[in-house]
């Protein structure tokens, strides 16, 4: 039973050793953390508080400014739905690669009868022709796009 003891002794001097060392630097770090909180001036008597001007994740100065995100024009035609297929390449050797095809889109102005103005739309070659047969009203209104707004 005393060979018991003598290892559990130093053990509990040992935690009881840590626990102190512990409950003596808290209460230097807490000391610290006090008097790092608040920098008395001594030209005005005025406390600054030093929490304020702590960042958590400082960016370095010579970061690059990343420029705003532009909105880009998606390749759908907004009056038929036509939209991109995904096909394959086929090479000499029979190799298979995905690809897409894109709509034809083209930038016109057309001018808006009711509206007795130009309007610049971003269409499919084959909405140009249904436009062209049918009106520009038409196709707005079968499509659901209000010419007013653009």
């Amino acid at each position: 039973m005393a060979t018991v003891m003598a290892t559990v002794g130093p053990m509990a001097v040992g935690v009881a050793a840590k626990s102190q060392f512990s409950n003596r630097f808290s209460m230097k770090s807490s000391r610290m953390n006090s008097e790092l909180g608040f920098i008395t001036s001594q030209l005005s008597g005025i406390k600054i508080s030093t929490t304020q001007f702590q960042t958590n994740s400082p960016c370095p100065i010579s970061a690059p400014v990343k420029p705003s995100l532009q909105p880009v024009a998606r390749r759908i035609c907004p009056f038929t739905g036509k939209k991109s297929n995904r096909a394959n390449k086929v090479s000499h050797s029979n190799h298979r690669t995905k690809k897409l095809q894109f709509v034809n889109l083209q930038y016109k102005r057309i001018w808006w009868e009711t509206g007795k103005r130009y309007v610049k739309l971003r269409l499919s070659t084959k909405a140009l022709k249904t436009i062209e047969k049918n009106g520009l009203d038409a196709v707005a209104k079968k499509a659901g796009i209000d010419l007013a707004k653009k």
